[in-house]
């Protein structure tokens, strides 16, 4: 059992490493923002708009070598650091995740194993193949989330399952209208509020991570 249950846990980490993903995700938002900033302009609605807009870019346009406008994209830098220190944080965040959760099985194998690669695959994006980075990255993320639901349900971690339905609802919303164009021109917006969404529910994980460690361990009378 002591063999089985190492597989799931790393050990002799310190309760405080644990908030090392709230870190990469807070840094993740500000160099997002300066990405934002320094991007030069144009969108696929509107190829000569002026710098960044909320309503109209995907934030994967800030990973481009060079703007919609066809001016060299001088916010890439961030935005590449900014996808670097989020698929760190939440690295992290996933390779203990399965301390959060008493009984260990082999669901929670495939959570994190399924979760790792999701990460690994995501950062693949600052180097091109958009699509197939998402539909691959899309598949272990949709496995990552729904065997981490089914966990937190029997955990009885009742508003983190929740929200962790609402994302992986949202997330399929967001895969329909990409596949087919349906509401094509909504995507940008609520791309944004997915990733707002995602990263609340990380950051939820990573606090109830942190809580579960940090508490000492009873030993019986």
């Amino acid at each position: 059992m002591e063999k089985i249950k190492a597989a799931f846990i790393p050990k002799n980490t310190k309760p405080n490493m644990l908030l090392l993903p709230l870190g990469g995700m807070g840094l993740f938002v500000i160099l997002y923002i300066m990405a934002a900033v320094n991007y030069p302009g144009g969108s696929w609605i509107l190829p000569d708009q002026d710098g960044f807009s909320f309503w109209h870019n995907y934030l994967c346009d800030l990973l481009d070598v060079y703007a919609i406008n066809d001016e060299v994209n001088s916010g890439r830098f961030y935005a590449i650091a900014a996808l670097g220190l989020l698929c760190t944080g939440l690295f992290w965040l996933w390779s203990y995740l399965p301390r959060l959760f008493e009984t260990k099985n082999l669901n929670q194998k495939v959570m994190k194993i399924s979760g790792l690669l999701s990460l690994l695959t995501i950062f693949l994006l600052a180097f091109g193949n958009h699509d197939e980075v998402v539909r691959i990255a899309g598949i272990f993320g949709v496995i990552a989330f729904i065997t981490c639901s089914v966990e937190l349900f029997k955990a009885y971690h009742k508003n983190l399952f929740l929200l962790g339905v609402l994302c992986i609802l949202v997330f399929l919303i967001n895969y329909y209208i990409y596949e087919t164009g349906l509401f094509i021109k909504s995507l940008p917006v609520i791309q944004k509020i997915t990733f707002i969404l995602f990263i609340s529910w990380f950051i939820g994980l990573d606090v109830a991570l942190y809580r579960k460690v940090r508490l000492p361990v009873k030993k019986p009378a």
